[in-house]
């Protein structure tokens, strides 16, 4: 029997593989929690201390003193629905860059398929979202504003942020692996990404003919969907969300494409 060994292509997925590999997937996801946590005081509540904070500091400068519009919902409600997708994200971008960095001793002793490193970083967010998530509707309640019925659509939104952290996390923990210095360009981007989204504003303050471009930012997409399907309010699905949806899906190809194309050589250069 003769075996004959080809190198793939930098198009390929390796779904059965990444699969074939799931509990090494489980464990890294597993440890970063625990890595979190560990040794740490008051240990999970600060997944809600980082946006609850924000919120209080952006309801008192930017709903009190600067009176930005808030579709009718108290600001704090406004604000701390948009941070819950957003500091998921934020969070998930940066453990994603510094995920095959921090793992280098693994990756040069043994083959494993390496998208499992950005993957379980960004998937090992999760509970911190559903903690913070949940104080958002106990919030919710608190102020007298109930889920809508569009709150069936909610998972999708989820699952655009997380396709979202997981499109960019591809480039830059490919990239921060040859370059190091892209970890230190990775917090001036999320600080600039987070007043280019609409955290602290809705987008309706954005021109009408200025949506659609707006949605070239895949986090304005998201943000405005979580709160359109939680709250009733924000920019229902329309072209802003769709062209959301195609920018994410076409970083989140070229992402593949690139970080199968340096996945070759990341042991030897780590």
């Amino acid at each position: 029997m003769i075996t004959i060994i080809k190198p793939q292509s930098v198009f390929t997925l390796k779904f059965k593989e990444i699969w074939d590999y799931r509990e090494l997937l489980y464990f890294f996801i597993w440890r970063d929690i625990k890595v979190r946590y560990k040794q740490t005081v008051i240990g999970a509540a600060w997944a809600v201390i980082q946006p609850f904070l924000a919120m209080v500091v952006f309801s008192v400068f930017f709903g009190r003193f600067a009176r930005i519009p808030s579709e009718g919902l108290p600001y704090p409600i406004f604000a701390y629905c948009a941070l819950v997708p957003w500091t998921y994200f934020a969070n998930s971008l940066t453990n994603a860059t510094n995920t095959m960095v921090a793992n280098q001793r693994v990756i040069t002793k043994v083959y494993f398929p390496r998208l499992i490193l950005p993957l379980s970083a960004v998937l090992s967010g999760l509970p911190d979202f559903l903690i913070s998530f949940s104080v958002l509707i106990g919030m919710m309640f608190l102020y007298g504003v109930y889920p809508t019925a569009n709150l069936i659509f909610l998972p999708l939104f989820t699952l655009m942020a997380i396709v979202t952290a997981l499109a960019v996390g591809l480039w830059t923990s490919a990239a921060n692996a040859i370059y190091r210095d892209v970890r230190y360009v990775v917090p001036f981007l999320v600080q600039f990404w987070l007043f280019a989204s609409p955290v602290v504003y809705p987008s309706s303050l954005v021109p009408e003919r200025w949506r659609a471009l707006y949605g070239l930012n895949p986090m304005a997409g998201v943000i405005e969907g979580f709160r359109w399907a939680l709250l009733g309010r924000g920019e229902p699905p329309g072209p802003m969300l769709f062209v959301s949806i195609f920018v994410v899906l076409l970083v989140f190809i070229g992402g593949i494409i690139y970080f199968r194309r340096m996945e070759g050589t990341i042991a030897d250069v780590i």
